[in-house]
């Protein structure tokens, strides 16, 4: 069976200069960005489906992108795999207080447990003062500094809203924030009487954003909640499809109200597959 290390030889091996892939000598740090990305939604996609056997494979697809990245680094002289490894190791240790002491990685387990309200809480004191280390002027720090840009805007909505929540902006529970919903709700009604595309955009969003702030309260992952609805949609859908292929009616002919009917249809279905 390889080992690691043969898959950080395979990767030298792709980026040879004389001998290499052709495609791989042409990447780049950006150029692997979006490949990086899809590989991680297909690691999310079969966790979801329960795809275990298929599990290990994304699993590798996405540990590649890791070590494309360390290789390229590699190249330019930068670090290398074993200190991206290295790093990620100390972070943890460092993070992990309530199991690693001593902070030696190898030390005996010998602490009494935590509640995880404390673990928690430390755990948010600990990433903070790694805020303030990396931060070139401390007087100017963000909580907000570090929330990745490039983080789908639903789950980055979230994690600003979290970070903000640290320090006391939020509301204390659900029910205020279906009111503000409600109120983005008559905002973006208002932006469509003005016929303002503009001013309904930024609504829109308004309201998408107080959406993610009712699901964060409810304790629900939007990216999670809004990618189960999509497949949801996406069944529904096609077992309309498949309903008018069979009855020989193209999809285009048909009204609304018969669609509508068939969507009903699809959601019986489901529950009595469910055994609802």
């Amino acid at each position: 069976m390889y080992q690691l290390n043969d898959l950080l030889h395979l990767m030298a091996r792709l980026r040879d200069p004389q001998y290499g892939c052709p495609w791989d000598l042409k990447q780049d740090y950006a150029s692997i960005v979006p490949h990086t990305i899809e590989e991680a939604y297909e690691v999310a996609d079969a966790i979801e489906r329960g795809d275990f056997d298929h599990l290990p494979g994304e699993l590798g697809d996405l540990l590649f992108q890791v070590v494309y990245y360390s290789q390229l680094a590699k190249e330019e002289g930068r670090f290398e795999f074993a200190g991206v490894v290295d790093a990620i190791t100390r972070k943890l240790v460092r993070r992990h207080p309530h199991v690693f002491p001593d902070g030696d990685l190898y030390g005996a387990p010998d602490m009494a447990r935590l509640e995880e309200a404390a673990i928690k809480q430390r755990w948010e004191e600990i990433k903070a003062e790694e805020r303030a280390e990396k931060a070139s002027a401390p007087e100017q720090l963000s909580l907000l500094d570090d929330v990745p840009t490039a983080l789908p805007a639903l789950s980055r909505a979230a994690k600003l809203q979290k970070r903000a929540a640290q320090v006391g902006f939020d509301w204390p529970e659900a029910l205020p924030v279906i009111d503000k919903l409600r109120e983005e709700l008559d905002e973006v009604l208002e932006a469509m009487s003005e016929n303002d595309p503009q001013a309904i955009a930024d609504e829109v969003g308004d309201l998408l954003f107080v959406v993610v702030n009712l699901a964060r309260h409810l304790k629900v992952d939007p990216e999670t909640a809004l990618r189960s609805a999509n497949g949801k949609f996406e069944r529904r859908f096609r077992f309309i499809e498949e309903a008018l292929r069979e009855a020989g009616r193209p999809i285009e002919d048909c009204t609304l109200e018969e669609l509508d009917a068939l969507w009903g249809e699809a959601k019986k279905q489901e529950k009595l597959s469910l055994g609802c």
